[in-house]
């Protein structure tokens, strides 16, 4: 007996022994100091951290050790990677291969681990992308370009002799034949779009300043440029900042590309070019505790091109919490499928075509999904199927084998609807600032839920829940949305005159009786500050609660105030505004209702409403 117990022991042991050494030697760790990757060395990271991903990848379970402390990438060295990007695409015949600063490809349980890392861009490139990856953590690392592709300046001087204004130091320039060019690392800007951000207001609108095509320059020194030109119309004041960027979207901050179990923590992105973020085709993100926005010290106020954060085509469940967006040219988070033309059709086959000129050549199905066959004027969903073949016929073009024929409803210009590639989500604990466009952009089928969060003098609406089959082609209804315990200030200006803090607004305007885009909004015990009576856009809804909620007149001198009624009701059903407190406004409540009637609202201890 006492043999066969030491035995089991010893066996035991043995066990442990080999578990922990198979641990060992799963988790391993990849300290990027033993690959020559100093801190303030200012030497050229990206050669070393391509080797030490190469031995990254050798392991079941690596983490990626950075070093505390700024360091620096460029395209020289970098991995190259030919990738189609959602809405971040162009139309044309140039290359679409990528510098990525740090890819990530086809591996597992990889931690890239920062410890106040600070990352540093020359020229265009992806600070990180994840291909086909699984169980990915990326912590604690800071991301921003040398010379951001955003270009901006501050008027000092606005007067009929002409517009003195200062650019900023990061931004690079040029005057040629009296005329200002931007330029930096391979690049100079062409077609320029100019959003000015009012310091006194905290806000940013779209200008129509052109001061490249209109205005004559001469460089006064020290950083200092003189436009003359015709400026009756630009109501310039002084501390006004100009921001500008080229339009063409050639690259993203940080791709995710069919990718699933993603965790990003602690991060700060401080610039990214082309678009921000940008998930595609992934399952179960969790973005917590992002910082978007300039570093303080660089005085900027622009960290993002286009969105922030970009979901498409998405699916599981997308997390993003305790974070700040401040400073974008486009939403702040976007969330949302894509629609296909049908452009021919056969018994059980159907041939279908990207149609925006940013989003194509990109892995929309695959074997076993459902899809939805979509009435372009209608948005609605009339037939679904599952996908039994894909085959690619161009970049532009597939073709779709499905498990029945194709409706007899089928008409031109009718598209489909990816229904399994649709997320949960919750947004919760953020604040949204400092952009022209949206805070949220939001269209899943899935439950949805956007609460305590904070959206501060967004341009347009605070959140736009829409659907379109013709324009953009993002789709879906939503089907299960709450907007609870948010706080909106003075949302909505860009808008004018439809100033509503939110909008569901599906771009139709062809109703089917008893039929409807969305269903389902729940809007509670939210508070809204509001400078102008527009609080609630909704269009072709079932079922919308406008509950507890606390609304607050604030003056503003910087906008028109529209007279837009303070709800705008548009075939809706089973619309109920129940206990909200209105004590504070003057603004005349109006509710405005059409193809529909005041049956289908009912009003509760809310204040009293006048229906135009």
């Amino acid at each position: 007996m006492r043999k066969g117990k030491l035995n089991c022991k010893v066996l035991k042991i043995i066990v442990f022994i080999i578990v922990c050494v198979s641990h060992s030697d799963a988790q391993k760790i990849i300290d990027l100091k033993d690959y020559g990757v100093e801190a303030y060395s200012f030497k050229n990271a990206s050669p070393s951290i391509v080797k030490a991903i190469a031995d990254a990848s050798k392991y079941e379970e690596t983490i990626i050790r950075f070093p505390e402390g700024r360091i620096d990438l460029w395209p020289d060295g970098t991995r190259n990677k030919e990738y189609y990007v959602s809405n971040a695409t162009e139309s044309d015949t140039l290359s679409k291969e990528k510098s990525i600063g740090i890819l990530l490809e086809n591996m597992t349980n990889v931690t890239l681990e920062g410890n106040k890392t600070f990352i540093v861009a020359h020229g265009k490139m992806i600070h990180i992308a994840i291909d086909n990856c699984k169980n990915i953590k990326v912590k604690g690392l800071s991301f921003d370009y040398e010379r951001p592709t955003m270009s901006e300046m501050k008027i000092l001087k606005a007067d009929d002799a002409g517009v003195i204004a200062e650019v900023h130091r990061d931004s690079k320039y040029i005057i040629r034949n009296e005329k200002l060019i931007w330029y930096g690392d391979g690049w100079k800007a062409a077609d320029v779009n100019t959003i000015r951000f009012d310091p006194r207001f905290e806000g940013m609108y779209y200008d129509s300043w052109k001061p490249f095509k209109n205005s004559k320059v001469t460089d006064l020194g020290n950083g200092k440029l003189m436009f003359k030109g015709d400026f009756s119309k630009a109501d310039f004041k002084e501390g006004d900042i100009m921001t500008m960027r080229d339009t063409y979207r050639d690259c993203v901050g940080i791709l995710n590309h069919y990718s699933k179990e993603l965790l990003f923590e602690d991060i700060h992105l401080h610039y990214m070019h082309g678009m921000g973020v940008v998930s595609q085709f992934c399952e179960n993100i969790v973005m917590n505790s992002i910082n978007g926005q300039p570093r303080r010290a660089s005085g900027r106020k622009i960290a993002a091109f286009a969105d922030f954060l970009h979901f498409s085509g998405c699916h599981g469940k997308i997390t993003v919490e305790n974070s700040l967006f401040s400073g974008s040219h486009d939403d702040c988070i976007n969330v949302h499928g894509t629609h296909l033309r049908i452009v021919n059709a056969e018994k059980n086959k159907i041939r279908v075509r990207f149609m925006h000129h940013q989003t194509w050549n990109i892995k929309a199905f695959d074997i076993g999904d459902t899809i939805g066959f979509v009435d372009n004027k209608t948005l609605l969903v009339y037939e679904k199927a599952q996908v039994k073949s894909v085959k690619k016929l161009s970049e532009r073009a597939i073709e779709l084998e499905i498990d029945r024929n194709v409706p007899k409803q089928l008409a031109d210009k009718h598209c489909v609807e990816n229904i399994s590639k649709t997320p949960e989500v919750l947004i919760r604990n953020n604040r949204f600032e400092h952009t022209n466009t949206r805070g949220v952009l939001l269209t899943t089928r899935k439950k949805a839920v956007i609460t305590g969060n904070i959206f501060y003098k967004t341009g347009m609406h605070a959140i736009l829940i829409a659907d379109d089959c013709n324009f953009w082609y993002e789709s879906g209804p939503v089907k299960d949305v709450t907007i609870s315990e948010n706080k909106f200030i003075q949302c909505g200006y860009n808008s004018y005159p439809k100033s509503y803090a939110i909008a569901i607004m599906p771009e139709t305007h062809d109703f089917e009786k008893d039929r409807f885009v969305h269903s389902n909004i729940k809007i509670i015990d939210n508070e809204f500050d509001i400078s102008s009576p527009q609080v609630l856009f909704a269009r072709s809804t079932n079922t919308l609660l406008f509950k507890g909620n606390v609304i607050n007149e604030v003056l503003q001198d910087k906008f028109k105030v529209s007279t837009d009624p303070m709800f705008f009701l548009e075939h809706c059903q089973k619309v109920i505004l129940d206990n909200n407190d209105l004590k504070n406004v003057n603004f005349q409540k109006d509710i405005y209702v059409n193809e529909m009637t005041k049956k289908d609202i009912k009003i509760k201890d809310s204040g009293d409403f006048t229906f135009n």
